[in-house]
């Protein structure tokens, strides 16, 4: 286990039962999944189309998959899973497409196919201000099925006469997809959720085929996602998930940190390692980040620390406007870049939302910066993905 710090070594070594490793920012979460697999391979001998691990992007699974690459041989890896829940999801319900009722060749409609045909759905109903609802219907119907709720359900629990309206909706919706031959992006995990459920033998043909389960980023799994991870691993605990709920950010779209605190309730054996030494950081910004956190409401404690030197001063810079932000931004660069001598690509400036971007971008030109906005231009909301998932373009 060269490379490796003891608590990391401890997690790739550790196939006695079902693990999570709670992995801090910048803690080496990756080379510990990374590693593990080759653990299994080639040391207990797993065959690697035994071996799933999930992820929630397609450039985190394809990293994930190089790093393993050039470490096992490539002869012992194949038949290995290493994707993201949805293309996991879909490779399912194209092995099993007719136990769920579909024909091959099924469609995946991406949002603004689900979108088309929930606005034709309720003007057929009579809707005059199908436009201002839409989006609330569509996040609804999306958050039902992450939670696991029926039509039927929802209807049931609904809570008011908006919710009755757009379960009714929910269900029309459902039924057209069907005689579309078409499934949505919620639908890729859902429906081998149901099925699995619904068909134990199905469930057990499975169970077998994955034999050991790695999950990254666990606290960003929603009902529906744990469940799928549940029924695949409840036969044997045999899994490791890799975690933090301080690093929870996907709350408005149904992840559940709380499921962290749900394995040690379903697998009571459930072993925990720590990750706490950070690679990344100095030591003044880690303590600064831990004052932070520990003001969070979680369920796991950590300190996260480095062998790094304690690092410069953190300052704090108040902006009377954007526009005087940008100035700053941009008087800061060139500053650095001339007592320094530094090159512009040696330079980043991040951002929290694609609407911060533009004014950047203007007064970085005005100032003749070379300038590239690479997460402005791919996750644009302008730009239209056909991808089957437009958040981790599965």
């Amino acid at each position: 286990m060269n490379k490796l710090n003891p608590r990391q070594s401890e997690a790739v070594r550790y196939a006695d039962g079902p693990l999570l490793v709670l992995a801090g920012a910048g803690s080496g979460k990756t080379s510990v999944i990374t590693r593990k697999i080759a653990y299994l391979i080639e040391q207990l001998g797993i065959p690697g189309r035994h071996i799933a691990a999930v992820t929630f992007t397609n450039k985190a699974a394809r990293e994930m998959k190089e790093r393993v690459g050039r470490i096992v041989d490539r002869k012992l890896t194949r038949g290995l899973i290493v994707s993201t829940f949805h293309n996991l999801g879909l490779n399912m319900i194209r092995e099993e497409h007719m136990h769920l009722g579909y024909y091959p060749g099924f469609s995946i409609f991406d949002a603004e196919d689900a979108k088309a045909l929930l606005q034709d759905l309720m003007l057929h109903e009579g809707s005059t201000d199908a436009g201002d609802e839409l989006n609330d219907v569509q996040m609804t119907i999306s958050s039902w099925k992450n939670a696991l709720r029926s039509p039927s359900e929802a209807l049931s629990k609904a809570a008011d006469e908006r919710e009755q309206r757009i379960a009714l909706i929910y269900k029309k919706y459902n039924e057209y997809l069907k005689a579309y031959n078409a499934v949505d992006f919620d639908d890729l995990i859902l429906l081998p959720v149901q099925l699995f459920r619904s068909n134990p033998e199905v469930l057990a043909k499975w169970r077998r085929k994955i034999r050991y389960m790695l999950v990254d980023e666990y606290q960003d799994t929603n009902v529906c996602q744990y469940e799928l991870v549940k029924l695949l691993v409840a036969e044997r605990a045999a899994f490791t998930v890799v975690g933090d709920d301080d690093q929870s950010i996907y709350a408005w779209r149904g992840a559940r940190p709380e499921n962290l605190e749900q394995l040690k309730e379903d697998f009571p054996s459930l072993k925990i390692v720590k990750l706490e030494q950070n690679y990344r950081s100095t030591g003044r910004i880690l303590r600064s980040a831990n004052t932070v956190i520990a003001n969070n409401p979680h369920v796991f404690e950590k300190a996260l620390w480095s062998d790094h030197t304690i690092g410069e001063e953190i300052r704090i810079v108040r902006c009377r406007s954007e526009d005087a932000e940008t100035e700053r931004v941009a008087t800061e660069i060139l500053d650095q870049k001339l007592k320094k001598g530094l090159e512009f690509r040696d330079f980043a400036v991040l951002y929290r939302g694609n609407h911060q971007a533009r004014l950047l971008e203007m007064k970085l030109q005005a100032t003749r910066f070379p300038t590239g906005s690479p997460a402005a231009s791919r996750f644009s909301p302008r730009t239209r993905s056909k991808t089957p998932c437009p958040t981790c373009a599965c």
